[in-house]
């Protein structure tokens, strides 16, 4: 499965984005989908992620109530909405993919396997 991130921009600190994930390959509908960051010269996180059905959600606490993420398996795309955002959401941000169907979305960047290239969001303040 090929993963396309795309959504990133520049935007003022409290501002918005959405971020999306579309999958392309095949279909990604039974996989969990994890999104992460990396910011310069720090490894890549966890920021939240996804169950294949979407009905359990996981976040880092630093965004917790700010970053929404969400999937639309008909469109095969996974979403993250960011509001309010700070400088220190600057980043690389990149989704993955667990291989594992049904599985848990479990914030563990070592059990996601299928990356897409990352998209670039800058919070100015």
């Amino acid at each position: 499965v090929q993963l396309q991130a795309s959504g990133g921009g520049l935007v003022q600190a409290g501002g918005s984005l959405r971020l999306s994930c579309a999958a392309s390959g095949r279909t990604f509908t039974s996989y969990p989908v994890g999104w992460f960051r990396q910011a310069p010269g720090k490894e890549r996180m966890f920021v939240a992620s996804i169950t294949g059905s979407g009905d359990r959600t996981f976040y880092t606490n630093s965004v917790k109530g700010r970053f929404t993420i969400s999937r639309d398996n008909a469109k095969n795309t996974v979403y993250l909405q960011m509001n309010s955002l700070k400088s220190e959401d600057t980043a690389v941000y990149y989704c993955a993919a667990r291989p594992l169907k049904y599985g848990t979305a479990v914030p563990d960047i070592r059990l996601y396997s299928y990356w897409g290239q990352g998209t670039q969001v800058t919070v100015s303040s």
